[in-house]
């Protein structure tokens, strides 16, 4: 029997992830049970009074919620529950991104914050990392800094020999959440009198420290995302998590993880603002007509709807590649920036999308359509630019498309297995030596319907462009116009993974198709918005216009979509 894509939406009200053990189901439900016990008054009035979450965190340390998900076998001396499964970390993050940021974020960043410790080698920091986090402690990642950003190559977090094997640190960091509170902060630096790749350092830091000093809250905001600084802290063998070349693959490693839980804050977010937003408009009465009677509003929950339910399917089939990856199979690599960039911004579209039709009611205080608006704007902005992932996945592009290699097939990875290689992902280097199955496969094994055929003509189309008018030397340095060929690019690497995670679940076809009708016209779109760039060729121009394709409609099956979408009207309500 097909899979209803409204199943594949979480609804607290009935939510209990079946695939799971029984350790992981409970702190689950027991995530929501206590958010939905907070209820909707008292999580709108905190998120608009700025109010830290000391209750949150207690609850979290009770639970013992972090350190069980977030605690690897190998340092979770014995204890059966604990393990990194990254099917597990993204669900958490979708449960956590459903009820906004502030909750999300002091779980994200607490991933970054050990994602140094539990790749280095000193057995000390992380049985103090482990001991912390299991007595409730939360981590942070000190990494960027104010006047430099995230530029590892550059830091002015100076590490002082004091000639016996010790240092003094000084220096500050910048935009580090839960700086403020952590007990592990995962500090890069550089060491004083040292040249070239052998100065970088990865440290460990507490944030109770004397030494350690909390400058401010640099946003207006629930969550603490401090500027710290230190001075003369002190620094031992015990807290040195890694040097060298190993500092610099910790960082980018770290990112490889942490930053994939981007994409389920993002699904959460908008799966909430979805429920909140059919909601009002479906009762609401405009001119003597129910608002969910006009055209254009049918028309544009239909395209959040498909939005929304292509960003679960993507996600959901890039935890498999992270699960099943190895030093021989690395694909993940490309997925993880596809997540961080593409994922995120269509939250955010998904919303805009929404407020469109909301109008005024996306902006009151009470209702959580607010802050999923606000909030899905910051997750393609904060960790890491949409800019900086396209370049990454433009990296990728030709072993993809040209250059496809067997793999064993990959399957649906929900079992509770300990991800270790996640914390051994090596050097950093050699992303165009990675190679990738033949992505053609996935789109002609659904090439019955309709809109993912129209796709694979345009796909095809785009490789004929490489073969025949790819960019020219010079135009390689102009990223305004390399950046408009990395979404198109990115796109058919989206409907991939969308395909594969559809032909499990045996999706039903006609979200499918409406999907990718959605894809289709962000494709021409994507084209057209290459003929205007000013460094675009005749021979792209004229392929770029050959590009442009109009969806297929079917009347009848986008009233079998609309009727799933009204049928979330009542589907969820968060307790008042």
């Amino acid at each position: 029997m097909p899979t209803s894509s409204t199943d594949l939406l979480l609804n607290p009200r009935r939510y209990d992830p079946a695939h799971f053990d029984a350790a992981t189901r409970r702190l689950l439900r027991a995530t929501i049970d206590w958010l939905e016990a907070g209820g909707l008054g008292k999580l709108t009035a905190e998120y608009h009074a700025h109010s830290w979450y000391p209750d949150f965190l207690e609850f979290v340390a009770k639970e013992k919620v972090f350190a069980t998900f977030m605690t690897p076998g190998r340092d979770a001396d014995g204890d059966a529950e604990k393990r990194w499964d990254t099917a597990r970390v993204a669900a958490m993050s979708e449960v956590l991104g459903f009820y906004g940021l502030t909750y999300w974020y002091p779980w994200q960043v607490t991933c970054l914050g050990l994602g140094p410790v539990w790749q280095s080698d000193n057995a000390a920091a992380r049985a103090r990392a482990a001991a912390a986090l299991d007595a409730g402690g939360v981590a942070a990642f000190g990494l960027s800094e104010r006047e430099h950003g995230a530029d590892i190559y550059s830091s002015d977090m100076v590490l002082t020999p004091n000639g016996d094997g010790t240092y003094r640190a000084t220096g500050g960091k910048y935009y580090i959440g839960n700086g403020n509170c952590a007990r592990t902060v995962s500090v890069f630096g550089r060491i004083d009198g040292v040249e070239g790749a052998d100065q970088y350092v990865f440290f460990y830091a507490d944030s109770t420290h004397p030494n350690y000093h909390v400058v401010q809250n640099v946003v207006p905001s629930q969550n603490y995302v401090s500027e710290f600084r230190l001075e003369d802290y002190p620094v031992t063998p015990d807290d040195i998590l890694h040097t060298g070349d190993q500092a610099f693959s910790a960082a980018l490693n770290t990112v490889n993880v942490g930053k994939f839980n981007l994409c389920f804050g993002a699904i959460g977010l908008a799966t909430h603002g979805f429920y909140a937003s059919i909601a009002h408009a479906h009762h609401r009465v405009l001119y003597g007509k129910p608002v969910t009677t006009m055209s254009h509003v049918r028309a544009g929950f239909v395209e959040a709807y498909a939005r929304l339910v292509a960003m679960k399917l993507f996600s959901d089939r890039a935890v498999d590649y992270f699960r099943t990856a190895s030093p021989d199979d690395r694909r993940y690599l490309l997925f993880n920036p596809v997540t961080k960039m593409k994922v995120t911004t269509e939250g955010e579209r998904v919303m805009q999308l929404l407020g469109d039709i909301v109008a005024a009611k996306g902006f009151e205080k009470d209702n959580f359509i607010t802050i999923a608006k606000y909030d899905t704007t910051c997750l393609p902005r904060l960790e890491g630019t949409v800019a900086v992932n396209l370049a990454l996945v433009l990296k990728f592009m030709p072993a993809y498309l040209f250059l496809p290699e067997e793999y064993p097939p990959v399957p649906t990875r929900q079992d509770a297995a300990d991800d270790e290689f996640l914390w051994r992902q090596g050097p950093t280097r050699g992303l165009g030596k990675i190679r990738f199955h033949d992505w053609k496969a996935a789109y002609a094994a659904a090439a019955d319907v309709p809109n993912v055929a129209v796709f694979t003509e345009q796909v095809e189309a785009f490789v004929r462009l490489l073969q025949t008018a790819p960019p020219a030397d010079e135009q390689l340095g102009d990223l305004d116009l390399t950046l408009a060929v990395g979404e198109l690019f990115t796109l058919i690497v989206y409907g991939q993974l969308i395909l594969e995670q559809a032909q499990l679940l045996d999706l039903d076809r006609d979200v499918l198709d409406e999907i990718f009708a959605v894809l289709v016209r962000d494709f021409s779109a994507g084209a057209i918005a290459l003929h205007g760039k000013a460094a675009s060729s005749p021979a792209q121009q004229e392929w770029a216009l050959g590009a442009v394709r109009k969806p297929v409609t079917d009347a009848d099956a986008q009233e079998r979509v609309w009727a799933q979408v009204v049928g979330l009207a009542g589907a969820y309500a968060m307790n008042p």
